[in-house]
């Protein structure tokens, strides 16, 4: 179904799809088959350079009306920019190119400028429309452009982003990358490194002169489940980046979840104005407990297993059917419908079926839960029909499959958090595309991590060095204290 062209799947109008990306990406890193990066980097680079990218504050549209990636629906969802920027770290750990990294770090940094409340919740939407017109925040004439730039800067912006007197949208333009960039350094004398200099410079100049105009409307909900997907792409780019202020929103998002949306072990799906409000569905439970354990690896802090454990625990309790084997969306005690709701498909987001079965397949690892794999593994098998009939509308889940199927890489690190040998083996955990690892972490003196997490159990640090110890299913490789040896076990 990719479009081998453009990119993306299918024709106009043409969604993102991040999840069934990601799927690609991991058959790519299973198989070995090119062409699976292939039209996933094509994708991302297409997507990045047209309209569906905002070019000057980051962040992506719902989808393209054409086919192109050109001309969006102006309206920006979180739980899209929380999927697509860990898409782009996973390019980014896949190919080693700088360039998705770029557009993952834009795209979370339009998230905590635009999007952020005072309490570390994420709100839920930006508007396409400003002053009544769709895309008016985002457009601009060839004569705006010419006065907020220099001359030389406005003839090689105009050129570099395909700003017209004509333009392309009602007589505007959507800033879009149409021509290669090395072409555009060619033509103006520039060496690629100077290009993206001055690219950066104007882009700064233009967003200020854009920042006065009147923003769209914001829809200020804050949703537990679209925070859980926000929480673990921050969580797992304060690790892939090394960026602390990723962190720090990622622990006061978790503090939010946990103080603001839960209450007597039970999520609130809705947060507004000061007040939690709604009984949570499957979804807000499995997205939070999915963040929360991401943001467990990026910290080593042992409280954030454990509020994900507990979500899993009401889970359980609320949303799992014995007889059928299976999640219901609605909780048990939920208000009485004609039929309650069991949506297993991954559409806009992931569904909360298999969010669920990818949490209970991770902490299964971490906690040595086989009553935990066997639950994710019946799940698999009930669904397999479907994944196999309609893999496009499994694409979460069947990343959950390949966890279970997969000989995953459990990797303990022993030594203290904030010294520069331990930070060396992290930053080899994540310089890499290795999507079927768990990674936990503790202080040497840490027994409590020891007691709780069986992997830390009994992994002393070397010659007082920080160590690595890479397991699968709990047999370890020899301890190692050397990155570049620990890289190769990884791989092997």
């Amino acid at each position: 179904q990719l479009d081998r062209r453009f990119g993306g799947f299918g024709g106009a109008p043409k969604f993102p799809q991040a999840m069934n990306l990601e799927v690609l990406l991991r058959h790519y890193h299973r198989t070995g088959e090119r062409s699976a990066l292939d039209g996933v980097e094509l994708t991302c680079r297409q997507m990045a350079k047209g309209g569906i990218y905002d070019q000057l504050g980051g962040g992506f549209s719902r989808y393209s009306v054409d086919g192109y990636w050109l001309v969006p629906h102006f309206e920006k969802m979180l739980y899209d920019n929380a999927l697509l920027s860990r898409l782009y770290l996973e390019a980014y750990q896949a190919t080693g190119d700088t360039f998705y990294r770029r557009i993952a770090e834009e795209t979370l940094d339009y998230v905590l400028r635009d999007m952020t409340s005072e309490e570390g919740g994420f709100y839920s939407a930006e508007d396409a429309d400003s002053e009544g017109e769709e895309g008016k925040f985002y457009v601009w004439t060839l004569e705006e452009l010419e006065a907020a730039l220099d001359p030389d800067e406005a003839s090689l912006a105009a050129r570099y982003w395909d700003v017209t007197e004509r333009g392309n949208f009602e007589g505007k333009n959507i800033l879009h990358v149409a021509r290669p960039p090395e072409a555009v350094a060619d033509e103006f004398g520039l060496s690629p490194e100077e290009l993206g200099a001055r690219i950066a410079r104007i882009r700064a100049k233009l967003f200020a002169v854009r920042e006065e105009r009147v923003r769209p409307g914001r829809d200020e909900k804050i949703l537990a489940a679209w925070n859980g997907l926000m929480l673990r792409s921050l969580a797992l780019a304060s690790r892939v980046t090394g960026r602390e202020d990723y962190l720090e929103a990622a622990i006061k998002n978790a503090t939010f979840i946990v103080e603001e949306l839960k209450e007597d072990g039970r999520i609130h799906r809705s947060y507004k104005g000061g007040r939690a409000r709604f009984n949570g569905y499957l979804e807000d439970y499995a997205m939070a407990a999915d963040g929360l354990v991401a943001l467990y690896e990026a910290t080593f802090d042992t409280c954030w297993l454990l509020e994900a454990d507990a979500l899993l625990d009401a889970v359980s309790e609320l949303f799992w059917d014995e007889k059928k084997r299976a999640f219901y969306d609605t909780p048990a005690d939920h208000e009485e419908l004609v039929t309650r709701p069991r949506d297993v498909y991954d559409n806009a987001t992931p569904s909360g079926t298999s969010v669920a079965t990818e949490v209970l397949l991770k902490l299964a690892l971490f906690l040595d839960r086989g009553d935990y794999r066997q639950r994710a593994e019946d799940i698999l098998e009930k669904l397999a029909g479907g994944m196999e009939k309609v893999p496009s509308g499994f694409g979460r889940l069947l990343c959950a499959l390949d966890l279970s199927t997969s000989e995953t890489r459990e990797v303990a690190i022993i030594g203290d958090p904030e010294a520069p040998d331990t930070r060396s083996l992290l930053e080899t955990v994540y310089s890499g595309y290795l999507p079927n690892k768990v990674v936990a972490g503790r202080s040497p003196d840490d027994d409590e991590a020891g007691a709780l997490i069986p992997l830390l159990a009994q992994r002393p640090a070397r010659e007082g060095k920080a160590t690595a110890y890479v397991c699968v299913h709990y047999a370890c490789q020899s301890p190692t204290t050397d990155p570049e040896e620990l890289s190769r076990q990884l791989g092997a």
